[in-house]
């Protein structure tokens, strides 16, 4: 089974009742939970209580405990509104009896009104860049071996950076970074789907943009760093199965915490997808 159909599964959940899902985990390589993962899953259990029909177009959620790779995570849905047109979720993530993630997302018809979004910033195409797995791949050797299989494995998500780094040689750079990013199958045609996997690939290439301001990486053993919270807002309708331009700033770090904002455009320049979120970044 592929690396990408093995994140489906994931994502589809197992329905204990009828708003109580279970959901399994892969270790990343870093012995917890990744957070992509928690916030995919928390979607897609929310999106299984809502008439398909009706889209999400926002969710916040608050990262609260490192998450156990070993064990299972149930999400208890809270079906709090159902409205005309829009339709609330509130879902807590539980392992081992505590609360490790909770989120609230919002659902909508479809509906049609006033639009205007930012233009598209200029970033050379997907087209003759270097993916992540290439660039590790070729300084294997360099890498420590508990690391190693980690950066060089399979991936869902397909990342190509427009200005590569090496974290584990970090220098200081402007606070923005740009990647194109797109599934390396394709997915089902569901819009859930699409957002779900989106919202697991959003927590990546993320907090490390405020980290790069101060030349440090998350790779580093003196520096604890970890998700905080985590904002997406879906614009218009997604398409992982095409590549979409990841473009990601970092207005301020202070108080041990880097806010970093990020926006998904598509190849024609059309503003599907915004995010940010807070994250810790504490110097030990």
């Amino acid at each position: 089974m592929s690396v990408l159909k093995e994140l489906l599964e994931q994502l589809q959940l197992e329905r204990l009742e009828q708003n109580l899902f279970r959901g399994q985990s892969r270790d990343p390589g870093w012995g917890t939970v990744y957070g992509g993962q928690v916030l995919g899953q928390a979607l897609s259990a929310a999106a299984q209580t809502v008439p398909p029909e009706r889209i999400a177009h926002s969710l916040h959620g608050y990262f609260l405990r490192s998450g156990d790779v070993n064990a299972p995570i149930i999400y208890d849905v809270d079906c709090i509104r159902d409205g005309k047109s829009f339709t609330t979720r509130r879902v807590v993530a539980i392992q081992h009896g505590r609360a490790i993630f909770n989120m609230a997302a919002s659902f909508q018809i479809v509906e049609q009104g006033y639009e205007h979004q930012l233009e598209m910033p200029k970033a050379p195409g997907p087209e003759g860049l270097k993916s992540e797995r290439e660039l590790a791949t070729r300084i294997a050797d360099k890498i420590p071996e508990p690391l190693r299989s980690r950066v060089t494995a399979e991936r869902p998500i397909e990342v190509r950076p427009v200005e590569p780094n090496n974290p584990l040689a970090p220098q200081k750079r402007p606070p923005h970074r740009q990647v194109w990013c797109r599934a390396a199958e394709a997915l089902p045609q569901e819009q859930w789907v699409h957002q779900c996997v989106l919202a697991y690939a959003s927590d990546s290439y993320f907090l490390g943009t405020a980290m790069a301001v101060h030349g440090v990486s998350p790779f580093q053993r003196n520096l604890q760093a970890a998700s905080l919270d985590h904002s997406m807002w879906f614009h218009r309708p997604i398409n992982l199965d095409d590549w979409l331009l990841y473009d990601i700033d970092s207005p301020s770090t202070q108080g041990a915490r880097g806010l970093v904002r990020g926006q998904f455009f598509d190849q024609a320049g059309t503003l599907v997808a915004s995010t940010a979120q807070e994250g810790l970044m504490r110097p030990r």
